[in-house]
């Protein structure tokens, strides 16, 4: 059974400026240390980074019954996380502990075209980002919302963005696949992946509602990446928009300020495809990989 709610169309945009990424290269910085320097330096010279190189970065687990961990969320339990499959995979919620080991499967009853993210609300709700759009050719984006314990009754929030017209683009102009969302104050934010130019990612909300939506851009940020997921940490001061073997940190008051701020790049080069990434404290990010590498970031 599914509920749904149909909701006029936002018709407002706000765009501001592009922030500009930056390399953190300073030996005092919490966010990078001279193993993390010395990994960039073998990267040029042909050498394969390596992950025990990574400062801060700890493997703590693997999810070998997980297929292609492409998002990370936390459930409300301690110690346990809901992440799911990629493009091709069962439409199943898997909860994992801290190690990524396996404690329950949730079967949703939808159908699983190209899951891509996964977040959660404050009142328990889950939302799953099936927003995969790799030759941004979709007209059938939906973020599928749903309490966990009730997996059965799935909410539809359709979308759609203003600024595309063309499905597909010209390859330079395809930025409108999205793996990475983010519940914030009753708004899914969404973080495209660049798959043009890759430098861009594009920001965009959806009311938390079920219902059809043009989606309002909110803003551009100048990322030279490809981002694969959003995490904000619990005092909504830092927010890091994770890519491949990379990830890039923002900083503010809020997260207004935070999309205002110029974002430190740092590499995470043998880390594996980094997919999937989380907060469990203002210091400590969870990082999951397609491979199935189950990683702690700690922040200074």
């Amino acid at each position: 059974m599914r509920a749904f709610l149909f909701v006029p169309a936002l018709a407002a945009t706000l765009i501001s400026g592009c922030s500009e990424a930056q390399t953190n290269q300073s030996e005092g910085s919490s966010m990078a240390s001279e193993t993390t320097g010395q990994s960039e330096q073998d990267g040029k010279k042909g050498k394969k980074g390596k992950a025990t190189d990574i400062a801060n970065l700890t493997q703590v687990g693997k999810m070998d019954e997980v297929p292609e961990s492409s998002g990370l969320a936390l459930t409300g339990e301690n110690g346990t996380f809901f992440t799911h499959g990629d493009d091709g995979n069962q439409p199943i919620l898997y909860k994992i502990d801290t190690e990524g080991e396996v404690l329950a499967r949730i079967e949703v009853a939808v159908k699983s075209q190209d899951w891509e993210s996964v977040t959660r609300d404050n009142t328990g709700n889950v939302y799953i980002g099936d927003v995969g759009n790799n030759n941004n050719d979709r007209k059938n984006l939906v973020i599928y919302r749903l309490n966990p314990l009730n997996p059965q009754i799935v909410q539809e929030i359709k979308l759609k963005y203003p600024d595309q017209t063309e499905f597909a683009p010209k390859k330079k102009d395809r930025n409108f696949d999205c793996e990475a969302t983010l519940w914030h104050d009753g708004q899914v934010y969404l973080f495209t992946k660049d798959r043009g130019r890759g430098e861009t990612s594009k920001v965009y909300t959806v009311p938390d509602q079920p219902g059809s939506y043009t989606a309002q851009l909110r803003t551009k940020l100048a990322i030279p990446g490809q981002v694969t997921d959003a995490a904000l940490s619990p005092d909504g001061r830092r927010l890091v928009l994770l890519a491949r073997e990379e990830m890039f940190v923002f900083e503010g008051e809020n997260l207004a300020a935070i999309l205002k701020a110029k974002p430190t790049q740092i590499s995470l080069k043998g880390a594996g495809q980094t997919e999937g990434a989380v907060f469990t404290s203002n210091q400590t990010l969870y990082i999951s990989t397609e491979q199935g590498r189950f990683y702690t970031y700690q922040f200074e």
